[in-house]
């Protein structure tokens, strides 16, 4: 049985959305009559959400790739355990403020310099709102944040955040890519990630 949970989105916006989460961990918004599973590990946990049934055996199948089509995927990875490199990758690409960070995991596991590509992926468009967030889009059929983890490309953008939360720091990263017809809705789908981490006081 689900609980109820209040967002403060637009009447419009809610007849189209609803809230999936785990228990514990994140929450987003996707469109109504989605499938959600959750994923945890110690490396942190993750919440993808898809318009077909997800089958959790072919996503811990090598032979899966990942989302050809629609899909959301939020994850929460920690930068103090086996997490910390996926945190360093990320930070390297688009948050030059820690770069501290990735250095000290080079230095923990004596890794060469080229371990990790420092700058934004080439095609990646970027809006910074601090140095721990930045909202994010990958063009079509173009490698970037949301091709990072589940999402391969094809021919829709893909639009997120990245965030960096609390001390370690931990990686919170979104990325959203919806049916044509409902692309207006992923900003808002963004912004409400972005108030759960306020409201949680994550930063």
């Amino acid at each position: 049985m689900g609980t109820s949970t209040s967002v403060p989105i637009t009447s419009k916006a809610a007849q189209a959305l609803a809230y999936y989460a785990t228990v514990p961990g994140s929450g987003v918004l996707a469109p109504r009559g989605w499938y959600c599973l959750g994923i945890y590990g110690s490396g942190g946990g993750a919440l993808l959400v898809s318009p077909q049934p997800i089958d959790s055996a072919k996503i811990f199948s090598r032979d899966w790739s990942g989302f050809s089509g629609p899909a959301i995927e939020i994850s929460h990875t920690f930068g103090d355990t086996s997490g910390r490199n996926t945190v360093a990758e990320i930070i390297a690409r688009v948050f030059p403020a820690y770069k501290s960070f990735v250095k000290g995991v080079m230095e923990m596991f004596d890794m060469p310099a080229n371990s990790f590509t420092f700058g934004p992926f080439p095609k990646d468009v970027l809006s910074y709102k601090s140095n721990r967030l930045v909202e994010y889009k990958t063009p079509a059929q173009t490698e970037g944040l949301g091709t990072h983890l589940w999402i391969k490309q094809n021919g829709s953008p893909i639009g997120g955040v990245a965030m960096l939360v609390g001390k370690a720091p931990d990686l919170l990263l979104l990325s959203v890519r919806l049916p044509p017809e409902l692309n207006g809705l992923t900003a808002v789908i963004i912004r409400q990630v972005e108030r759960d981490v306020e409201r949680r006081d994550l930063k």
